[in-house]
């Protein structure tokens, strides 16, 4: 098992460019199912998450050419049957949580296919009837195999209709874009997640031929076609990755230049850091992140303690809280940090608090970070990273330390982010991988 030491302490100076959006890739990548001609897609990060789909894709028949780094061709002309009911590919569903987007291209394509439960990130309950029940709206029938464990779909007809989803669910939105596009007559969708890698599978869709209204917004209307054709794609930079570069560069106290980030595409984040006292600066495309000894954490207007709160798009992702937490530690000044989609993300703040970080557990959804204001440097810990976001968090936290801190489980980071102890390094980070 891979662990990071990190040595904490040091500043860094530089510029770094974010890698391509891994959420966005997922979607994307599973959309190539939809056709039998040639999709290619630029801007693919070197991650353990987009290369497991991409490996499950070869497995099920896809031909997969990497033509240079960061862009492949796929083409699905034939897919393998047999070996989308076997329990291998099961397996492999069941280690990528974002393999639930194959069951919405696989029924569009084939009338049918199993699936598992999904593994991943180790943050609760992150239920799937969203999916299930707009694929089901679509004409798709499911039941549970219990001899295989697994859930069995098929369809005769896919058909568009009107639907209201119970949640803005993202992965859930694209699942059932992917299998309307093939459906008979219009469907709509009320209730759809519009952040921005949403509205990238929509353009690639549409690309490849698919008729699609509403692309940014929460109402979509679209009318099914009989095939789609090849297309060609360019991922957006991932945006997480811009926030945790924002928090890295607030926590070392290092001037940053993060470069080429569609700024337009990333929505409220860098007003999130800026909340938190940390000085975010446009420059074009561009983010300029100076150094800064002190940052403030604001207040509302009424003087009341800041909340930051994850909400659907065009709100603050959920994904950056954990970032935005350990960035407080630092500040003066007090933050509410409430995480309502998923219930276990924030237990990992045991960790900073024996780090010496004053941090309030309300309950599994709320945290009241007291800022102090480096006063207090905090110490080096022995930590295990149990999802992807508190494994960056832990790795921000240990930059910032006053001593030599160890990550283990860093897998779970890799899934996430490219090469993240090299890119780091390049700026004055001192970070080593070791495997056990």
């Amino acid at each position: 098992m891979a662990s990071f030491i990190v040595e904490g302490g040091y500043r860094l100076k530089g510029s770094i460019e974010p890698q391509g959006a891994k959420n966005e890739a997922l979607q994307v990548l599973s959309a190539v199912l939809l056709t039998q001609e040639k999709i290619v897609i630029h801007n693919l990060p070197d991650i353990l998450d987009v290369n497991n789909l991409i490996d499950l894709l070869r497995s099920i028949g896809v031909e997969v050419e990497k033509l240079q780094k960061g862009t492949f061709s796929f083409q699905a002309r034939q897919l393998d049957t047999d070996y989308i009911q076997s329990a291998a590919f099961l397996h492999k569903c069941n280690r990528l949580r974002g393999s639930v987007m194959l069951v919405g291209p696989l029924v569009a394509r084939l009338g049918w296919t199993v699936y598992s439960k999904p593994g991943g990130d180790k943050i609760g309950r992150r239920r799937l009837d969203t999916h299930f029940m707009g694929l089901q709206k679509l004409g798709v029938q499911f039941d549970y195999d219990t001899a295989l464990s697994a859930y069995r779909f098929h369809t005769d007809l896919l058909k568009g209709t009107y639907m209201l989803l119970d949640e803005a669910s993202v992965t859930g939105t694209a699942n059932i874009i992917m299998a309307a596009v093939l459906a008979q007559s219009r469907t709509t969708i009320y209730n759809a997640a519009c952040e921005p890698y949403v509205q990238q599978l929509c353009r690639l869709l549409v690309k490849m031929g698919a008729r699609i209204e509403g692309i940014g917004s929460n109402l979509l209307n679209i009318d099914g076609v009989t095939s789609l054709h090849g297309a060609e794609h360019r991922l957006l930079p991932d945006m997480i990755e811009v926030g945790s570069f924002i928090g890295m560069a607030a926590l070392t106290s290092s001037e940053i230049t993060i470069r080429n980030t569609s700024v337009a595409d990333l929505g409220i984040i860098p007003d999130a850091f800026r909340r938190l006292g940390v000085q975010v600066i446009q420059q074009g495309d561009n983010l300029y992140i100076p150094a800064q000894e002190h940052y403030q954490i604001e207040s509302f207007l009424d003087g009341s303690i800041l909340t930051l709160a994850d909400a659907p798009w065009p709100g603050l992702t959920p994904d950056l809280l954990s970032v935005m937490l350990v960035v407080a530690t630092e500040a003066r000044g007090s933050v509410l940090i409430h995480q309502k989609m998923f219930e276990s993300r924030l237990f990992f703040v045991d960790k900073l608090i024996d780090m010496g970080a004053q941090i309030i557990l309300c309950d599994p959804h709320r945290a009241v970070v007291i800022g102090h204001d480096r006063a207090v440097r905090l110490r080096p810990n022995n930590m295990t990273s149990p999802d992807i976001r508190a494994g960056i968090a832990m790795l921000l936290a240990a930059m910032s330390a006053d001593g030599t801190s160890r990550i283990d489980h860093i897998d779970q980071i890799d899934r996430g982010y490219e090469n993240i102890e090299s890119r780091l390094n390049a700026l004055g980070a001192h970070i080593t991988r070791c495997n056990d």
